[in-house]
């Protein structure tokens, strides 16, 4: 049935999201309630199989104190590799060893100032909050500055020859969604139907980094292409649906799809940006460059420095600023407006 010509090519998300195509679709789809939506599947660590009784009762703390499986998993990791590093229950360590731990990753493993701060507080929530060492000085004494780097940032035409150089849709789109919108490339990933508001042309964001919602402007154009890409697949759920492996013919690849229990895995699009990089001689990048490049390329554009703020999901404005030093018009337009202050002065 076509659409009637007044009525908005968004009206609604996916009307038809909820009837599978019997010809590419198997009689008894995946339920709902058992499709993982986080493109990251990070295990709370208190299920993990621990060394030693410290260790579960870290694992149990980090579970009162934070919501986030991944922020328990990065801190236990800490935890753990102070372990495999003395090859010992962590908690029989003096503060001379964990001097001498943080010593060791600073100057012989070069860990980056965000890396050690972590390794830091990790620790620190081990030795003082779960063990009591409230006298141990060597968290104080540890000082970690932030390596003044600019992020790597495409071209417009760069952007391009790279999108062109990746063969297949089913890749292809998730990538431009992540250039078009500036999203991370877990929030791509992990989109629903439900997350695709078609009038107001709207994108919800939800459960972003710090737990943070947001809505973007989504183009009708992409919309429509998304919308092109469920219909093949007609996941119950998910846009981006793992495709899984098998024969490459498009009816088995869209009943993989549709039977997918989890999202497109990271390491799918990260990998194809490296290879498709490679081959176009293109700066180093990673996919977080496309969210940088979109971002500087709409500062360039004229954009209000909150605004991408708010499209980027930046709790401070200060992250947001860093693209002032990458975009190309800011120097630009400040070499003309010193040509031109130069030209009145007398000569």
């Amino acid at each position: 049935m076509k659409r009637p010509k007044s009525q908005s090519p968004h009206s609604q998300p996916f009307p038809d999201a909820q009837a599978p195509d019997p010809k590419k679709t198997p009689s008894a789809p995946v339920p709902v309630s058992t499709v993982r939506t986080t493109p990251r599947d990070f295990i709370n660590p208190i299920d993990y199989q621990h060394p030693y009784d410290s260790m579960a009762r870290f694992a149990r703390a980090l579970s009162l104190r934070y919501d986030a499986n991944r922020t328990r998993h990065a801190y236990y990791r800490q935890l753990r590799l102070v372990h495999e590093h003395f090859d010992r229950d962590p908690a029989l360590l003096t503060e001379d060893q964990l001097r001498d731990y943080f010593l060791f990753v600073k100057l012989q493993k070069q860990w980056k100032p965000k890396s050690l701060r972590q390794a830091v507080a990790a620790t620190r929530q081990f030795y003082v909050d779960l063990l009591g060492h409230s006298g141990w000085k060597v968290f104080g004494q540890i000082r970690t500055k932030d390596h003044d780097t600019l992020p790597a940032v495409l071209t417009r035409r760069q952007v391009h020859d790279l999108l062109a150089g990746i063969r297949l849709r089913r890749y292809r789109t998730p990538i431009k969604l992540i250039y078009v919108c500036g999203l991370r490339l877990s929030e791509c990933l992990a989109l629903t139907i439900h997350d695709i508001r078609g009038t107001e042309n709207r994108l919800f964001i939800r459960g972003g980094k710090g737990h943070q919602d947001r809505v973007l402007p989504l183009p009708t154009g992409l919309y429509r292409e998304l919308r092109r890409y469920w219909t093949f697949h007609r996941h119950r759920l998910l846009i981006f649906p793992n495709v899984g492996r098998g024969d490459d013919a498009p009816e088995a690849l869209a009943r993989r799809m549709h039977e997918a229990t989890a999202p497109m895995p990271c390491s799918s699009l990260q990998r194809l940006i490296v290879v498709a990089r490679r081959e176009l001689n293109l700066p180093e990048a990673s996919i977080h460059s496309l969210r940088h490049s979109f971002a500087t390329h709409l500062l360039e554009s004229g954009a209000h420095l909150h605004t991408i703020q708010r499209l980027l999901g930046h709790k401070q404005i200060t992250s947001t600023m860093v693209y002032l030093h990458l975009t190309h018009q800011t120097a630009s337009d400040a070499l003309g407006l010193m040509e031109e202050l130069f030209r009145t002065l007398p000569r």
